[in-house]
Protein backbone atom coordinates (compact mmCIF):
# COMPACT_ATOMS: atom_id res chain seq x y z
CA UNK A 1 0.00 0.00 0.00
CA UNK A 2 2.85 2.41 0.91
CA UNK A 3 4.62 1.79 -2.39
CA UNK A 4 1.38 2.06 -4.37
CA UNK A 5 0.66 5.50 -2.84
CA UNK A 6 4.30 6.48 -3.42
CA UNK A 7 4.06 5.47 -7.08
CA UNK A 8 0.92 7.61 -7.46
CA UNK A 9 2.64 10.64 -5.95
CA UNK A 10 0.26 10.75 -2.94
CA UNK A 11 3.08 11.82 -0.64
CA UNK A 12 1.18 12.52 2.61
CA UNK A 13 -0.75 9.26 2.47
CA UNK A 14 2.40 7.33 1.58
CA UNK A 15 4.20 8.86 4.59
CA UNK A 16 1.38 7.74 6.93
CA UNK A 17 1.58 4.17 5.58
CA UNK A 18 5.40 4.03 5.77
CA UNK A 19 5.27 5.26 9.38
CA UNK A 20 2.74 2.53 10.27
CA UNK A 21 4.99 -0.02 8.62
CA UNK A 22 8.05 1.19 10.55
CA UNK A 23 6.14 0.83 13.83
CA UNK A 24 5.77 -2.90 13.14
CA UNK A 25 9.21 -3.62 11.61
CA UNK A 26 12.50 -1.86 10.92
CA UNK A 27 11.83 -1.96 7.16
CA UNK A 28 14.61 -1.88 4.60
CA UNK A 29 16.76 0.84 3.01
CA UNK A 30 14.21 1.41 0.22
CA UNK A 31 11.55 2.41 2.76
CA UNK A 32 13.80 5.13 4.21
CA UNK A 33 14.73 6.25 0.71
CA UNK A 34 11.08 6.49 -0.36
CA UNK A 35 10.05 8.15 2.91
CA UNK A 36 12.77 10.79 2.56
CA UNK A 37 11.66 11.38 -1.04
CA UNK A 38 8.07 12.03 0.12
CA UNK A 39 9.28 14.58 2.68
CA UNK A 40 11.38 16.26 0.04
CA UNK A 41 8.42 16.55 -2.34
CA UNK A 42 6.44 18.22 0.47
CA UNK A 43 9.38 20.54 1.27
CA UNK A 44 9.59 19.21 4.85
CA UNK A 45 13.33 19.70 5.08
CA UNK A 46 14.05 18.62 8.66
CA UNK A 47 11.96 15.46 8.31
CA UNK A 48 13.68 14.74 4.99
CA UNK A 49 17.15 14.87 6.56
CA UNK A 50 15.94 12.94 9.61
CA UNK A 51 14.61 10.08 7.44
CA UNK A 52 17.96 9.85 5.60
CA UNK A 53 19.92 9.86 8.87
CA UNK A 54 17.70 7.16 10.40
CA UNK A 55 18.13 5.05 7.27
CA UNK A 56 21.94 5.46 7.38
CA UNK A 57 22.05 4.35 11.04
CA UNK A 58 20.27 1.11 10.13
CA UNK A 59 21.80 0.64 6.65
CA UNK A 60 25.24 2.30 6.77
CA UNK A 61 26.34 0.83 3.43
CA UNK A 62 23.47 2.23 1.35
CA UNK A 63 25.23 4.76 -0.90
CA UNK A 64 22.02 6.47 -2.09
CA UNK A 65 21.11 7.60 1.43
CA UNK A 66 24.61 8.95 2.09
CA UNK A 67 24.86 10.72 -1.29
CA UNK A 68 21.49 12.49 -0.99
CA UNK A 69 22.23 13.56 2.59
CA UNK A 70 25.62 15.09 1.70
CA UNK A 71 24.51 16.85 -1.49
CA UNK A 72 21.33 18.30 0.00
CA UNK A 73 22.94 19.42 3.26
CA UNK A 74 25.43 21.36 1.15
CA UNK A 75 22.63 22.67 -1.09
CA UNK A 76 20.85 24.03 1.99
CA UNK A 77 23.92 25.83 3.34
CA UNK A 78 24.68 23.26 6.07
CA UNK A 79 28.26 22.83 4.90
CA UNK A 80 29.84 21.56 8.14
CA UNK A 81 27.18 18.85 8.46
CA UNK A 82 27.69 17.96 4.77
CA UNK A 83 31.44 17.50 5.27
CA UNK A 84 30.92 15.51 8.48
CA UNK A 85 28.40 13.28 6.63
CA UNK A 86 30.89 12.82 3.77
CA UNK A 87 33.58 11.73 6.24
CA UNK A 88 31.12 9.26 7.79
CA UNK A 89 30.15 7.92 4.34
CA UNK A 90 33.83 7.44 3.43
CA UNK A 91 34.26 5.33 6.61
CA UNK A 92 31.10 3.27 5.95
CA UNK A 93 31.91 2.77 2.25
CA UNK A 94 35.73 2.94 2.02
CA UNK A 95 35.79 1.41 -1.47
CA UNK A 96 33.33 3.89 -2.98
CA UNK A 97 35.40 6.65 -4.62
CA UNK A 98 32.38 8.99 -4.75
CA UNK A 99 32.68 9.52 -1.01
CA UNK A 100 36.42 10.06 -1.14
CA UNK A 101 35.79 12.95 -3.57
CA UNK A 102 33.03 14.36 -1.35
CA UNK A 103 35.14 13.97 1.80
CA UNK A 104 38.02 16.00 0.37
CA UNK A 105 36.50 18.38 -2.18
CA UNK A 106 33.10 19.50 -0.81
CA UNK A 107 32.74 23.30 -0.98
CA UNK A 108 29.96 25.64 0.19
CA UNK A 109 27.60 27.19 -2.35
CA UNK A 110 27.33 30.40 -0.33
CA UNK A 111 30.13 31.94 1.75
CA UNK A 112 29.34 33.89 4.90
CA UNK A 113 32.43 36.12 4.69
CA UNK A 114 35.73 36.49 2.85
CA UNK A 115 37.62 34.55 5.54
CA UNK A 116 35.43 31.54 4.79
CA UNK A 117 36.44 31.67 1.11
CA UNK A 118 40.13 31.51 2.11
CA UNK A 119 39.49 28.71 4.63
CA UNK A 120 37.62 26.50 2.15
CA UNK A 121 40.09 27.15 -0.64
CA UNK A 122 42.94 25.99 1.59
CA UNK A 123 40.89 22.98 2.64
CA UNK A 124 40.17 22.13 -1.02
CA UNK A 125 43.84 22.57 -2.01
CA UNK A 126 45.02 20.20 0.72
CA UNK A 127 42.09 17.85 0.11
CA UNK A 128 42.91 17.57 -3.59
CA UNK A 129 46.53 16.65 -2.72
CA UNK A 130 45.29 14.01 -0.26
CA UNK A 131 42.75 12.64 -2.74
CA UNK A 132 45.38 12.31 -5.50
CA UNK A 133 47.83 10.67 -3.08
CA UNK A 134 45.24 8.16 -1.85
CA UNK A 135 43.73 7.32 -5.24
CA UNK A 136 44.54 3.77 -6.23
CA UNK A 137 43.67 2.50 -9.72
CA UNK A 138 45.69 -0.72 -9.68
CA UNK A 139 42.86 -3.26 -9.46
CA UNK A 140 39.85 -3.51 -11.77
CA UNK A 141 37.55 -2.81 -8.79
CA UNK A 142 39.49 0.38 -7.95
CA UNK A 143 39.39 1.51 -11.58
CA UNK A 144 35.63 1.01 -11.85
CA UNK A 145 34.96 2.71 -8.50
CA UNK A 146 37.08 5.74 -9.46
CA UNK A 147 35.33 5.94 -12.84
CA UNK A 148 31.90 5.84 -11.18
CA UNK A 149 33.00 8.55 -8.69
CA UNK A 150 34.10 11.05 -11.34
CA UNK A 151 30.92 10.12 -13.24
CA UNK A 152 28.75 11.47 -10.41
CA UNK A 153 30.50 14.74 -9.53
CA UNK A 154 32.36 17.70 -10.99
CA UNK A 155 34.39 20.43 -9.26
CA UNK A 156 31.92 23.08 -10.48
CA UNK A 157 31.84 25.28 -7.34
CA UNK A 158 35.61 25.84 -7.07
CA UNK A 159 35.53 28.61 -9.69
CA UNK A 160 33.10 30.79 -7.71
CA UNK A 161 35.88 31.89 -5.33
CA UNK A 162 37.14 34.53 -7.82
CA UNK A 163 40.72 33.29 -7.99
CA UNK A 164 43.01 31.87 -10.68
CA UNK A 165 42.17 28.15 -10.70
CA UNK A 166 44.66 26.95 -13.31
CA UNK A 167 46.89 24.95 -10.91
CA UNK A 168 44.01 23.28 -9.05
CA UNK A 169 42.18 22.58 -12.32
CA UNK A 170 45.33 21.01 -13.80
CA UNK A 171 45.70 18.71 -10.80
CA UNK A 172 42.04 17.68 -10.95
CA UNK A 173 42.14 17.40 -14.77
CA UNK A 174 45.16 15.10 -14.65
CA UNK A 175 43.44 12.94 -12.03
CA UNK A 176 40.29 12.64 -14.19
CA UNK A 177 42.46 11.82 -17.24
CA UNK A 178 44.37 9.07 -15.40
CA UNK A 179 41.14 7.46 -14.15
CA UNK A 180 39.40 7.59 -17.53
CA UNK A 181 42.55 6.46 -19.39
CA UNK A 182 42.97 3.31 -17.30
CA UNK A 183 39.31 2.41 -17.90
CA UNK A 184 39.36 3.18 -21.64
CA UNK A 185 43.00 2.75 -22.78
CA UNK A 186 41.87 2.37 -26.41
CA UNK A 187 40.62 5.97 -26.43
CA UNK A 188 43.61 7.90 -25.14
CA UNK A 189 46.11 7.30 -27.94
CA UNK A 190 46.90 10.31 -30.19
CA UNK A 191 44.91 10.35 -33.44
CA UNK A 192 46.25 11.44 -36.79
CA UNK A 193 44.34 14.06 -38.74
CA UNK A 194 42.13 12.33 -41.38
CA UNK A 195 43.24 13.17 -44.93
CA UNK A 196 41.02 15.47 -46.98
CA UNK A 197 40.20 14.19 -50.46
CA UNK A 198 39.16 16.68 -53.18
CA UNK A 199 35.62 17.96 -52.44
CA UNK A 200 35.85 16.63 -48.86
CA UNK A 201 34.69 18.88 -46.04
CA UNK A 202 36.32 19.44 -42.65
CA UNK A 203 34.32 17.42 -40.12
CA UNK A 204 33.54 19.34 -36.92
CA UNK A 205 31.80 17.65 -33.98
CA UNK A 206 29.98 19.28 -31.06
CA UNK A 207 29.22 17.13 -28.02
CA UNK A 208 27.18 18.16 -24.99
CA UNK A 209 24.77 16.91 -22.35
CA UNK A 210 22.86 20.17 -22.92
CA UNK A 211 21.76 20.37 -26.56
CA UNK A 212 18.46 21.82 -25.41
CA UNK A 213 17.31 25.16 -24.00
CA UNK A 214 20.16 25.74 -21.56
CA UNK A 215 22.28 28.78 -20.78
CA UNK A 216 25.61 27.00 -21.34
CA UNK A 217 24.81 25.97 -24.93
CA UNK A 218 22.02 28.20 -26.26
CA UNK A 219 24.57 30.43 -28.03
CA UNK A 220 25.89 27.40 -29.98
CA UNK A 221 22.81 27.42 -32.23
CA UNK A 222 24.23 30.67 -33.68
CA UNK A 223 27.57 29.07 -34.60
CA UNK A 224 25.75 26.21 -36.31
CA UNK A 225 23.15 28.34 -38.09
CA UNK A 226 25.83 30.61 -39.58
CA UNK A 227 28.12 27.68 -40.46
CA UNK A 228 29.56 27.43 -43.98
CA UNK A 229 28.22 24.01 -45.01
CA UNK A 230 30.19 24.08 -48.26
CA UNK A 231 33.47 23.77 -46.33
CA UNK A 232 32.38 22.11 -43.08
CA UNK A 233 30.34 19.07 -42.15
CA UNK A 234 28.67 19.47 -38.76
CA UNK A 235 28.14 16.55 -36.38
CA UNK A 236 26.24 16.98 -33.10
CA UNK A 237 26.19 14.47 -30.24
CA UNK A 238 23.50 14.99 -27.61
CA UNK A 239 24.34 12.96 -24.50
CA UNK A 240 21.53 14.27 -22.27
CA UNK A 241 17.83 13.54 -22.54
CA UNK A 242 15.67 16.67 -22.24
CA UNK A 243 14.88 17.35 -25.90
CA UNK A 244 12.87 20.48 -26.70
CA UNK A 245 12.42 23.04 -29.48
CA UNK A 246 16.11 24.09 -29.21
CA UNK A 247 17.15 20.44 -29.71
CA UNK A 248 15.20 20.56 -33.00
CA UNK A 249 17.32 23.56 -34.03
CA UNK A 250 20.52 21.66 -33.29
CA UNK A 251 19.18 18.81 -35.42
CA UNK A 252 18.20 21.13 -38.24
CA UNK A 253 21.60 22.88 -38.35
CA UNK A 254 23.63 19.60 -38.26
CA UNK A 255 24.63 17.33 -41.14
CA UNK A 256 24.50 14.43 -38.68
CA UNK A 257 22.76 14.50 -35.29
CA UNK A 258 23.20 11.65 -32.80
CA UNK A 259 21.10 11.44 -29.64
CA UNK A 260 22.94 9.01 -27.34
CA UNK A 261 21.70 9.67 -23.77
CA UNK A 262 23.60 8.46 -20.69
CA UNK A 263 25.84 6.01 -22.55
CA UNK A 264 29.47 7.10 -22.49
CA UNK A 265 30.84 4.13 -24.46
CA UNK A 266 28.25 4.37 -27.25
CA UNK A 267 28.78 8.14 -27.61
CA UNK A 268 32.58 7.70 -27.78
CA UNK A 269 32.27 4.87 -30.34
CA UNK A 270 30.08 7.06 -32.57
CA UNK A 271 32.48 10.01 -32.38
CA UNK A 272 35.46 7.78 -33.23
CA UNK A 273 33.52 6.19 -36.12
CA UNK A 274 32.78 9.64 -37.61
CA UNK A 275 36.53 10.34 -37.99
CA UNK A 276 36.25 14.01 -37.03
CA UNK A 277 38.98 16.52 -37.70
CA UNK A 278 38.00 18.66 -34.69
CA UNK A 279 35.79 17.94 -31.66
CA UNK A 280 34.36 20.85 -29.67
CA UNK A 281 32.86 20.73 -26.18
CA UNK A 282 30.66 23.85 -25.78
CA UNK A 283 31.16 23.52 -22.00
CA UNK A 284 33.16 21.27 -19.67
CA UNK A 285 32.74 21.25 -15.91
CA UNK A 286 28.96 21.19 -15.42
CA UNK A 287 28.19 17.59 -16.34
CA UNK A 288 30.28 14.64 -15.04
CA UNK A 289 29.92 12.47 -18.16
CA UNK A 290 31.08 15.34 -20.39
CA UNK A 291 34.15 15.73 -18.16
CA UNK A 292 34.88 11.99 -18.54
CA UNK A 293 34.59 12.16 -22.34
CA UNK A 294 36.78 15.26 -22.46
CA UNK A 295 39.51 13.31 -20.63
CA UNK A 296 39.75 10.96 -23.65
CA UNK A 297 41.20 11.54 -27.10
CA UNK A 298 38.26 11.19 -29.49
CA UNK A 299 39.53 13.52 -32.27
CA UNK A 300 42.98 14.76 -33.35
CA UNK A 301 42.13 18.29 -32.14
CA UNK A 302 39.84 18.94 -29.16
CA UNK A 303 38.52 22.34 -28.06
CA UNK A 304 36.33 23.75 -25.31
CA UNK A 305 34.24 26.92 -25.54
CA UNK A 306 33.05 29.27 -22.81
CA UNK A 307 29.68 27.66 -21.94
CA UNK A 308 31.39 27.09 -18.57
CA UNK A 309 33.99 29.88 -18.67
CA UNK A 310 36.85 28.23 -16.76
CA UNK A 311 39.92 26.28 -17.87
CA UNK A 312 39.38 22.51 -17.80
CA UNK A 313 42.91 21.56 -16.70
CA UNK A 314 42.56 18.44 -18.89
CA UNK A 315 45.69 17.41 -20.84
CA UNK A 316 43.40 16.20 -23.68
CA UNK A 317 41.86 19.62 -24.46
CA UNK A 318 44.06 21.57 -26.86
CA UNK A 319 42.32 24.94 -27.30
CA UNK A 320 40.00 27.23 -25.34
CA UNK A 321 37.71 29.16 -27.71
CA UNK A 322 37.12 32.50 -26.02
CA UNK A 323 36.38 36.10 -26.93
CA UNK A 324 38.61 38.98 -27.98
CA UNK A 325 36.48 41.45 -26.00
CA UNK A 326 36.25 39.35 -22.83
CA UNK A 327 39.84 38.33 -22.29
CA UNK A 328 42.27 40.51 -20.32
CA UNK A 329 45.78 40.97 -21.74
CA UNK A 330 47.21 38.24 -19.51
CA UNK A 331 44.34 35.84 -20.32
CA UNK A 332 46.60 32.93 -21.33
CA UNK A 333 47.83 32.73 -17.71
CA UNK A 334 44.37 31.48 -16.71
CA UNK A 335 44.23 28.48 -19.08
CA UNK A 336 45.91 25.09 -19.42
CA UNK A 337 44.64 25.08 -23.05
CA UNK A 338 45.99 27.37 -25.79
CA UNK A 339 43.76 30.45 -25.69
CA UNK A 340 42.01 31.45 -28.94
CA UNK A 341 40.44 34.92 -28.90
CA UNK A 342 37.61 34.83 -31.42
CA UNK A 343 36.31 38.16 -32.76
CA UNK A 344 33.92 40.25 -30.64
CA UNK A 345 32.10 38.23 -27.93
CA UNK A 346 33.14 34.94 -29.56
CA UNK A 347 29.58 33.66 -30.04
CA UNK A 348 26.71 34.41 -32.38
CA UNK A 349 23.90 34.79 -29.88
CA UNK A 350 20.42 34.55 -31.43
CA UNK A 351 18.31 37.63 -30.62
CA UNK A 352 15.74 36.45 -28.04
CA UNK A 353 12.04 36.88 -28.70
CA UNK A 354 10.72 39.39 -26.16
CA UNK A 355 6.92 39.38 -25.70
CA UNK A 356 4.87 42.56 -25.21
CA UNK A 357 4.33 43.65 -21.60
CA UNK A 358 1.17 41.82 -20.53
CA UNK A 359 1.63 41.94 -16.75
CA UNK A 360 2.01 44.71 -14.20
CA UNK A 361 4.17 45.09 -11.13
CA UNK A 362 1.18 44.33 -8.95
CA UNK A 363 1.09 40.81 -10.47
CA UNK A 364 4.40 40.25 -8.66
CA UNK A 365 3.45 42.21 -5.52
CA UNK A 366 5.91 44.98 -6.46
CA UNK A 367 5.02 48.67 -5.83
CA UNK A 368 4.58 50.95 -8.84
CA UNK A 369 6.60 53.79 -7.30
CA UNK A 370 9.67 51.63 -6.47
CA UNK A 371 12.99 51.78 -8.32
CA UNK A 372 13.42 48.09 -9.12
CA UNK A 373 16.96 46.74 -9.28
CA UNK A 374 16.95 43.27 -10.83
CA UNK A 375 19.43 40.84 -9.20
CA UNK A 376 18.82 37.66 -11.18
CA UNK A 377 22.05 35.65 -10.87
CA UNK A 378 22.43 32.30 -9.11
CA UNK A 379 23.14 32.87 -5.39
CA UNK A 380 26.66 31.37 -5.58
CA UNK A 381 27.73 34.22 -7.90
CA UNK A 382 27.23 36.76 -5.07
CA UNK A 383 30.35 37.00 -2.91
CA UNK A 384 30.07 38.44 0.62
CA UNK A 385 32.61 41.25 0.11
CA UNK A 386 30.13 42.99 -2.22
CA UNK A 387 26.98 42.79 -0.04
CA UNK A 388 27.50 46.32 1.30
CA UNK A 389 26.82 47.69 -2.21
CA UNK A 390 23.09 46.92 -1.97
CA UNK A 391 22.81 48.72 1.38
CA UNK A 392 24.76 51.70 0.06
CA UNK A 393 22.49 52.05 -2.98
CA UNK A 394 19.42 51.81 -0.70
CA UNK A 395 20.84 54.54 1.54
CA UNK A 396 20.90 56.90 -1.44
CA UNK A 397 17.81 55.66 -3.32
CA UNK A 398 15.04 55.43 -0.68
CA UNK A 399 12.55 53.85 -3.15
CA UNK A 400 14.98 51.03 -4.06
CA UNK A 401 13.75 47.43 -4.22
CA UNK A 402 16.29 44.69 -4.96
CA UNK A 403 14.53 41.76 -6.61
CA UNK A 404 16.27 38.37 -6.22
CA UNK A 405 14.85 35.51 -8.27
CA UNK A 406 16.63 32.36 -7.06
CA UNK A 407 15.63 31.49 -3.52
CA UNK A 408 16.35 33.10 -0.16
CA UNK A 409 19.83 31.75 0.61
CA UNK A 410 21.35 35.26 0.54
CA UNK A 411 18.84 36.61 3.06
CA UNK A 412 20.96 36.21 6.25
CA UNK A 413 23.97 37.93 4.66
CA UNK A 414 21.88 40.81 3.31
CA UNK A 415 20.27 41.28 6.74
CA UNK A 416 23.74 41.83 8.19
CA UNK A 417 24.83 44.19 5.40
CA UNK A 418 21.74 46.41 5.81
CA UNK A 419 21.88 46.24 9.63
CA UNK A 420 25.47 47.58 9.45
CA UNK A 421 24.03 50.96 8.33
CA UNK A 422 20.96 50.74 10.56
CA UNK A 423 18.55 49.57 7.83
CA UNK A 424 16.16 46.63 7.73
CA UNK A 425 16.90 44.51 4.62
CA UNK A 426 13.25 43.39 4.46
CA UNK A 427 12.25 46.94 3.51
CA UNK A 428 14.44 46.73 0.39
CA UNK A 429 15.11 43.09 -0.59
CA UNK A 430 12.39 41.04 -2.31
CA UNK A 431 12.74 37.30 -3.03
CA UNK A 432 10.52 35.96 -5.81
CA UNK A 433 10.45 32.50 -7.37
CA UNK A 434 9.80 32.70 -11.10
CA UNK A 435 9.04 29.25 -12.53
CA UNK A 436 7.80 30.42 -15.96
CA UNK A 437 9.98 31.95 -18.68
CA UNK A 438 7.22 34.44 -19.58
CA UNK A 439 7.19 35.75 -15.98
CA UNK A 440 10.98 35.96 -15.98
CA UNK A 441 10.93 38.16 -19.08
CA UNK A 442 8.06 40.24 -17.61
CA UNK A 443 10.20 40.96 -14.52
CA UNK A 444 13.00 42.15 -16.85
CA UNK A 445 10.56 44.40 -18.71
CA UNK A 446 9.08 45.81 -15.48
CA UNK A 447 12.45 46.50 -13.78
CA UNK A 448 14.41 49.75 -13.90
CA UNK A 449 18.04 48.63 -13.56
CA UNK A 450 19.93 45.33 -13.88
CA UNK A 451 22.71 44.90 -11.30
CA UNK A 452 25.42 42.60 -12.62
CA UNK A 453 27.45 40.43 -10.25
CA UNK A 454 31.12 41.14 -9.57
CA UNK A 455 33.80 38.51 -10.42
CA UNK A 456 31.35 36.28 -12.38
CA UNK A 457 29.04 38.33 -14.52
CA UNK A 458 25.80 37.46 -16.26
CA UNK A 459 25.93 35.71 -19.64
CA UNK A 460 22.51 34.60 -20.90
CA UNK A 461 20.79 36.74 -18.26
CA UNK A 462 22.59 39.89 -19.43
CA UNK A 463 21.89 39.19 -23.10
CA UNK A 464 18.18 38.75 -22.34
CA UNK A 465 18.15 41.93 -20.24
CA UNK A 466 19.73 43.78 -23.18
CA UNK A 467 16.99 42.40 -25.47
CA UNK A 468 14.52 43.92 -22.94
CA UNK A 469 16.43 47.27 -23.07
CA UNK A 470 17.06 47.11 -19.33
CA UNK A 471 20.02 49.35 -18.31
CA UNK A 472 22.91 47.25 -16.95
CA UNK A 473 25.47 48.21 -14.30
CA UNK A 474 28.63 46.11 -14.49
CA UNK A 475 32.24 46.19 -13.35
CA UNK A 476 34.64 43.92 -15.29
CA UNK A 477 36.61 41.43 -13.19
CA UNK A 478 40.09 39.96 -13.40
CA UNK A 479 39.05 36.82 -15.31
CA UNK A 480 37.01 36.26 -18.47
CA UNK A 481 34.10 34.92 -16.40
CA UNK A 482 33.76 38.36 -14.80
CA UNK A 483 33.78 40.27 -18.11
CA UNK A 484 30.79 38.99 -20.11
CA UNK A 485 28.47 41.97 -19.54
CA UNK A 486 31.35 44.39 -20.10
CA UNK A 487 31.97 42.88 -23.56
CA UNK A 488 28.26 42.91 -24.49
CA UNK A 489 27.91 46.60 -23.61
CA UNK A 490 31.07 47.43 -25.58
CA UNK A 491 29.62 45.64 -28.63
CA UNK A 492 26.45 47.72 -28.17
CA UNK A 493 28.46 50.93 -27.83
CA UNK A 494 26.67 51.65 -24.53
CA UNK A 495 29.59 52.07 -22.12
CA UNK A 496 28.37 54.76 -19.68
CA UNK A 497 27.14 52.11 -17.23
CA UNK A 498 30.45 50.19 -17.09
CA UNK A 499 32.20 50.95 -13.78
CA UNK A 500 35.92 50.75 -13.05
CA UNK A 501 35.53 49.98 -9.35
CA UNK A 502 32.99 49.41 -6.57
CA UNK A 503 32.55 53.13 -5.79
CA UNK A 504 31.79 53.97 -9.42
CA UNK A 505 29.42 50.99 -9.66
CA UNK A 506 27.41 52.44 -6.76
CA UNK A 507 27.44 55.93 -8.36
CA UNK A 508 26.09 54.60 -11.67
CA UNK A 509 23.43 52.44 -9.97
CA UNK A 510 22.28 55.41 -7.86
CA UNK A 511 22.20 57.80 -10.84
CA UNK A 512 20.15 55.32 -12.88
CA UNK A 513 17.78 54.98 -9.94
CA UNK A 514 17.30 58.70 -9.37
CA UNK A 515 17.42 60.00 -12.94
CA UNK A 516 14.59 58.48 -15.04
CA UNK A 517 15.54 60.61 -18.08
CA UNK A 518 19.09 59.21 -18.14
CA UNK A 519 17.68 55.72 -17.63
CA UNK A 520 15.40 56.15 -20.65
CA UNK A 521 18.25 57.48 -22.76
CA UNK A 522 20.43 54.43 -21.94
CA UNK A 523 17.51 52.09 -22.76
CA UNK A 524 16.99 53.91 -26.07
CA UNK A 525 20.69 53.58 -27.02
CA UNK A 526 20.53 49.86 -26.23
CA UNK A 527 17.39 49.42 -28.34
CA UNK A 528 18.96 51.12 -31.38
CA UNK A 529 22.12 48.98 -31.31
CA UNK A 530 20.77 45.42 -30.89
CA UNK A 531 21.99 44.49 -34.38
CA UNK A 532 25.59 45.20 -33.33
CA UNK A 533 25.40 42.44 -30.70
CA UNK A 534 23.00 39.68 -31.69
CA UNK A 535 23.50 37.14 -34.51
CA UNK A 536 27.11 38.26 -35.03
CA UNK A 537 28.70 36.76 -38.16
CA UNK A 538 32.25 38.01 -37.60
CA UNK A 539 32.93 35.57 -34.76
CA UNK A 540 31.78 32.62 -36.92
CA UNK A 541 34.10 33.70 -39.73
CA UNK A 542 36.92 33.87 -37.14
CA UNK A 543 36.00 30.45 -35.78
CA UNK A 544 36.02 28.83 -39.21
CA UNK A 545 39.32 30.51 -40.11
CA UNK A 546 40.74 28.97 -36.91
CA UNK A 547 39.40 25.50 -37.88
CA UNK A 548 41.02 25.74 -41.33
CA UNK A 549 44.32 26.96 -39.87
CA UNK A 550 44.49 24.15 -37.30
CA UNK A 551 43.73 21.48 -39.89
CA UNK A 552 46.28 22.94 -42.36
CA UNK A 553 48.94 22.87 -39.64
CA UNK A 554 48.28 19.16 -39.08
CA UNK A 555 48.17 18.37 -42.82
CA UNK A 556 51.49 20.12 -43.46
CA UNK A 557 53.06 18.35 -40.45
Amino acid sequence: MSNKLFGEGRWKEAIAQYQKLLEIQSGDADIYWNLSYCYRQLNLQDKYFNALQQGIKLYPTDGRLHFSLIIDLRQNGRIEEAISSAENAAKCLPDDYTFQILKYLTLPLIYENQGEINFYRQRYTQGLRDLIEQTSIKTTEDQHSALAGIGRLTNFYLSYQAQNDIDLQRQYGNLVHEIIAVNYPQWVVPLSMPKLQPNDKIRIGYVSHYLHSYSGTLWLTGWLRQSNHESFEIYCYYTGNDPDRITKQFQEYSDAFHHIPYNLSAACEQIIADKLHILVFPEIGMNPQTMQMAGLRLAPVQCVAWGHPVTTGLPTIDYFLSSELMEPENGQEHYSEKLIRLPNIGVSYPKPYIPPVIKTRSDFQLPDDAVIYLCCQAPFKYLPQYDFIFAEIARRVPQAKFVFLRGTSLQPRLKRAFAAIGFNSEDYCVFINIPERLDYLMINLLSDVYLDTFTWSGGNTTLEAIACNLPIVTCPGEFMRGRHSDSFLKMLGVTDTIAENKAEYIEIAVKLGLDPAWRRSIAEQMSQNHDCLFDDKACVAGLEAFYIQVCSKHFSA
